[in-house]
């Protein structure tokens, strides 16, 4: 047997549910907790200290001049910023390079032994060197002979990496001594 409500008892019921889910709305919200919110595991202070003022975002794109990464690559060449976000690029054009690509990533949690395990997984071929006396790796794809990246432990957290690509079959300087090149004075004038 189906019951039906009287529109009396349908508004009164519609009434009392509309007042029970604002009154459960503004009781969860109307909270405040004190405290700082971090991700799961870290601190403001300490080793696992994280930059929670967010005020060097994008000025890591402003790390080595443009002029300083333009010489590193090619004499001549000249740059284009591409792309600023979670890496910077730069487009390669003219001069003894020819045309390429220039990327810098700064990985504030990342980890050279994270880098090669990734690097295996993609196939690269991975080799440990060392840049201003830090173990750092060489990262170049396989048979590729046009480009090259190197990383190396950020001088504060985390780990830099620069990648320079060349156009292919084009003739350029040595894409991995640039890239560690690009490395060293990222850590030069980090410090």
């Amino acid at each position: 047997m189906r019951r039906t409500l009287r529109p009396g008892r349908r508004s009164r019921t519609a009434v009392i549910l509309a007042v029970l889910a604002v009154t459960a709305t503004v009781g969860g919200c109307g909270k405040t907790i004190s405290g700082n919110a971090l991700p799961a595991g870290k601190s403001t202070s300490g080793p696992g200290k994280i930059n929670t003022d967010f005020d060097k975002l994008l000025r890591e794109c402003d790390v080595v001049a443009l002029d300083d990464i333009a010489k590193t690559v090619g004499d001549g060449t000249s740059l284009e910023p591409s792309f600023n976000g979670a890496v910077c690029m730069w487009n390669i054009t003219g001069g003894s390079a020819g045309s390429g690509l220039v990327t810098l990533n700064w990985y504030e949690q990342g980890s050279i032994a994270n880098e090669k395990t990734n690097n295996g997984k993609l196939g690269y071929v991975t080799n440990d060197i060392t840049v201003q006396g830090r173990r750092s790796i060489q990262t170049q794809r396989p048979n590729d002979a046009d480009s090259c990246g190197v990383m190396a432990p950020a001088a504060d957290t985390g780990i830099i990496g620069w990648w320079v690509n060349y156009r292919p079959g084009s003739a350029h300087p040595d894409p991995c001594a640039a890239a560690k090149k690009l490395v060293e004075l990222t850590l030069n004038l980090a410090q």
